[in-house]
Parts: C-alpha cells; structure tokens; sequence
C-alpha cells in the first residue's frame, strides 16, 4: 500500500511495561490525543485492520 495525499492523522501504540498506550495525532488541528488500552484490544488490532482492508466483510470501499 502506498501513501499519497494528505496526512490526516497517525496512530502509534506504544508499550510502557505491561500497559499500552495509543497516541493519535491530528495533523490538521495539530492536537494530541492519549489513551491506554488493554492488552485484549490491542491483541484484536490486526483482526479488526483485516476487517477495514476487506470489502466482503462490510469493509471500506474503495473508489
């Protein structure tokens, strides 16, 4: 996948001992917003990428 266009927001998820923390920036606004997450969520991130990357699974349609 390559990235063209404008940056919106980025995402990092970030591991501080045994908590996770998501850090989501707003590149239009140039805010910060911070929140930790539980280790269950973040063990279902890739399920739930797969599930925006399909179409056949109500994903994202692309145009």
């Amino acid at each position: 996948m390559s990235a063209t266009g404008t940056l919106l927001y980025s995402a990092e998820l970030i591991q501080e001992g045994g908590a996770y923390k998501l850090v989501v920036t707003d590149r239009l606004r140039h805010t910060v917003q911070t929140a930790y997450v539980s280790r269950r969520a973040v063990e279902q991130l890739p399920a739930f990428l797969s599930k925006l990357d399909s179409p056949h699974q109500g994903g994202i349609r692309r145009r």
